[in-house]
């Protein structure tokens, strides 16, 4: 068993209950760690056989850009979900941020966390 992490990749996205963040948008970061058995791409030292990083990055990129959701938990599911359809991994944490959500107070960000398993 092994995994992978994809921490912090930040995007542009629509994502929110407030007609501003649908509008104007903000930034959205997310980490991704996928669990699962990739001792046949290590020892080949083959791409093929593993999970391609551009790829992966790729299907984060286009669901934060290109959909929108209400709730970072939705948005977190559908990366999620298609990151077990892509790939045949065991498991696959997501963790999205909003880290200037319109909430009328100070912190830091807010993160919704999704873990599903095959």
């Amino acid at each position: 068993m092994g995994k992978l992490l994809f921490k912090n990749m930040a995007f542009y996205g629509y994502h929110g209950i407030f007609a501003a963040e649908k509008e104007v948008g903000q930034r959205v970061e997310v980490d991704v760690e996928i669990h699962g058995d990739f001792e046949a791409a290590a020892r080949a030292d083959d791409v093929e056989l593993g999970i391609n990083y551009v790829d992966l990055y790729t299907i984060v990129k286009d669901i934060v850009e290109e959909q929108e959701f209400n709730l970072l938990e939705s948005l977190a599911l559908a990366i999620a979900d298609q990151i077990l359809d892509s790939y045949g991994v065991e498991k696959v944490v997501v963790r999205v941020r909003k880290p200037q959500a319109p909430i009328g107070g100070l912190l830091d960000y807010i993160e919704a966390e999704i873990v599903k398993t095959q």
